[in-house]
């Protein structure tokens, strides 16, 4: 195929092509999985909103912005304070942290890591005792997305999670992705690869924040593979700064009787985009996967999720729940595909959006696509506004009526939240979520 050569794509090739003729000290199998996405980003095209997965999504505020990929960053100005927002007690001691993709030891605490537990960055990952953990790096997401391939043609660092079989990890893990102030306008492209083996049992959660006032591109992509048997608890928070892009995709495969189970909570960014995409490929598997987003003025935020039943015997739960005020906008697209022979499929599906503006937007389309008999499927969504009776029913309490407010539309997200089992995750989102609401409803 004939490359693509675009004006929008120059900056990313220039960068690279630089990146290849900088890093040619990095281990051979890294350089050549860069190579490669390097020539399928080459060859794919930017989308626009004539691509059904974009409709609603204009990327042209991202392209027009030339971003400088911080490899050389200056460190001197980042204290732990300014991460320890999104920080948690219960995983003070599992805790790795990367500044601009790159992993940062000064920030990060390993001290905690359980007996044959792998909790790595992904440049150390060389020489035959890590084979198996590298080589799985790009084994669960393929690189037939721009944006996947442009983050595996730029990678330099990650993070590396392996669980081995049978063993429970009652620590959470944390992976920790900051972007820094670079003097210019900064890319990002962090990696994740979580490997939790047969009959092993973690959760791992991953946050994403920025610690600079420019322009910032995040284009972040996860793989995950939950053995049989296997059991993962996996938090995602997005929280970047207000001229942050953020653009990331996530992808799990499940074995036989594997559990899996999502929470992907976006608050940030000027303009987010997250695709969650879960494979059941094992009898007897399930997922859960809930999500909240808080999108005020000027915030664009796109979840699209993908559950794929390619055996019988799975079950997949879904709850996706957004708060819109100013003149924000947010999209939900959840798609369930139950294949031919999946028989005796039970998934469930449910988006519902909270309007705070007469100026805000929400589309929301969920989809079921059933090419097999026997199975129990369905979904819906709804956008709604605060009930005047229930604000008067607070009212006649002797509570005024914008902290009514505040509490019903707390009470909507709260759903979401208090379904997390990390204490300290869940009591410090609560702390998040209640004082951004605060400052949307001081704003409208």
């Amino acid at each position: 195929m004939t490359p693509t050569l675009t004006r929008e794509k120059e900056p990313f090739l220039d960068a690279i092509e630089n990146l290849a003729r900088t890093r040619r000290n990095d281990p051979a199998w890294l350089m050549h999985l860069r190579s490669r996405a390097a020539e399928r980003f080459a060859e794919l095209e930017f989308p626009t909103t004539r691509d059904e997965e974009w409709k609603y999504t204009n990327l042209a505020s991202l392209l027009k912005t030339r971003f400088h990929h911080c490899i050389d960053h200056d460190l001197s100005g980042i204290t732990f304070s300014g991460i320890e927002h999104l920080t948690f007690a219960d995983a003070a001691r599992t805790r790795l942290v990367f500044v601009n993709g790159l992993f940062e030891p000064a920030l990060s605490n390993l001290t905690g890591i359980a007996s044959g537990v792998t909790i790595s960055n992904l440049a150390a990952m060389n020489g035959n005792d890590s084979l198996r953990l590298h080589r799985n790096v790009g084994s669960v997401v393929s690189n037939d997305s721009i944006f996947t391939a442009l983050n595996t043609a730029s990678l330099i660092d990650g993070a590396i999670v392996h669980i081995p079989e049978g063993k429970v990890v009652e620590s959470p893990i944390h992976l920790h992705f900051v972007t820094s102030d670079c003097g210019t306008s900064t890319s990002a492209f962090p990696r994740i690869m979580i490997d939790v083996e047969k009959d092993a049992m973690a959760t791992v959660i991953e946050t994403y924040s920025g610690l600079t006032k420019q322009p910032s591109l995040t284009n972040s992509v996860t793989e995950v593979i939950v053995g049989d048997g296997g059991y993962l608890d996996h938090y995602r928070i997005q929280e970047e700064p207000e001229l942050g892009f953020h653009i990331a995709r996530s992808e799990a495969r499940l074995g036989k009787e594997s559990t899996y189970r999502s929470y992907a909570i976006s608050l940030g960014a000027r303009m987010a985009r997250h695709d969650l995409a879960v494979v059941l490929d094992g009898e007897y598997a399930e997922c859960v996967v809930d999500g909240l987003y808080i999108v005020t003025e000027g915030q664009h935020i796109d979840n699209h999720t993908t559950i794929d039943h390619a055996v019988a015997h799975s079950t997949s739960s879904q709850l996706y729940k957004g708060i819109v005020d100013g003149n924000g906008r947010a999209i939900f697209n959840g798609k369930i595909l139950v294949r031919e022979g999946a028989l005796l499929t039970d998934s469930r599906q449910l988006n519902k959006n909270l309007l705070l503006s007469d100026r805000a937007k929400v589309d929301t389309k969920p989809q079921l696509e059933i090419f097999a008999d026997d199975v129990k499927c369905a979904h819906g969504a709804t956008v709604g506004q605060l009930e005047d009776e229930e604000l008067f029913y607070l009212q006649s309490r002797g509570i005024n009526r914008d902290r009514a407010r505040s509490l019903l539309t707390y009470g909507f997200a709260e759903d979401v939240i208090g379904r997390i089992k990390v204490a300290s995750v869940r009591e410090q989102l609560d702390r998040i979520v209640l004082a951004k609401l605060h400052e949307s409803l001081e704003v409208s």
